[in-house]
């Protein structure tokens, strides 16, 4: 399962304040499995030898590390993580990408089935280079919206509830499972028409959706069995013990006495409670 926005968001502010500053004493490739761009890793791994990180930005799921020899490391996060490592510590199967620094510590990319892809490129050339980057879509963590820009937006993007939260056309898409929780929440159902909401109905999606990605973030991502997230450090988050509604089907709504439902909605499951309309 990919990594939700709001993990790597949760990613960029670690790093940020962990190698924000530090100089690469030397970079490694296991393979070429993230680096099409690339025909040798020593292609890539060359462009990394003795430059300073001195930043960390996300656009989507992707992560953008300026150096100081003005390129970027874009890393795309796809399935995989990014690991703060001590040199000695064991490899995780599935490490394709090391760096090392002068300072000590390593900079990890843990991607066992290849989703994800590296490459350093010219700062001037970045959106030439990775055009989905100009992703037009509102991002609903970094962008801080009113709820009356919010209900503008709604305008412009008439859509059922779940497609409006994870389509990836009005709002950066925030992922099925929290889209569910941010749904709950607020008490609207998956099904209903982002055109049919009424101003309260507007104010509280919006604060549903503010509240439930700041709480993401606090208790640091989702962690469950077929899909074991983990931070920069190595620690599961434990947003789990706070879903209310996704992975629930058929234990009873913490808002009425009635069983927790789950329906097939665009292919996927949907999890949602009678009382939500």
């Amino acid at each position: 399962m990919r990594v939700e926005l709001a993990e790597v968001e949760l990613t960029r502010r670690d790093l940020e304040r962990e190698v924000t500053g530090k100089k690469v004493k030397e970079a490694a490739a296991a393979g070429m499995g993230v680096l099409p761009r690339y025909k040798n890793r020593k292609q890539f791994t060359s462009q990394l030898d003795g430059v300073k990180i001195i930043g960390v930005v996300r656009q989507s799921r992707t992560l953008l590390f300026p150096l100081d020899s003005e390129d970027i490391l874009v890393v795309k996060m796809g399935t995989g993580l990014l690991r703060r490592n001590a040199n000695k510590d064991k490899e995780d199967p599935g490490t394709e990408m090391v760096i090392t620094f002068t300072q000590g510590g390593q900079l990890r990319f843990v991607d066992p089935d290849a989703t994800g892809e590296v490459a350093v490129v010219p700062k001037d050339d970045i959106m030439s280079e990775f055009p989905e980057l100009n992703d037009p879509a509102v991002d609903p963590i970094d962008t801080p919206l009113s709820w009356l820009a919010f209900r503008d937006l709604l305008d412009t993007h008439d859509a059922s509830l779940k497609e409006l939260l994870t389509d990836g056309k009005a709002l950066l898409d925030i992922g099925g499972m929290y889209a569910d929780e941010v749904l709950f929440d607020s008490g609207l159902r998956f099904d209903r028409s982002s055109s049919s909401l009424s101003t309260q109905e507007v104010r509280r999606l919006y604060r549903s959706l503010v509240e439930t990605l700041h709480n993401v973030i606090k208790y640091r991502g989702t962690s469950l069995e077929d899909r074991p997230w983990v931070d920069v450090f190595g620690e599961p988050g434990v947003f789990d013990q706070h879903l209310q509604v996704y992975g629930r089907h058929g234990e009873l709504s913490p808002r009425s006495r009635s069983p927790i439902l789950r329906t097939k909605f665009k292919g996927d499951w949907t999890y949602y409670c009678e009382t939500q309309v």
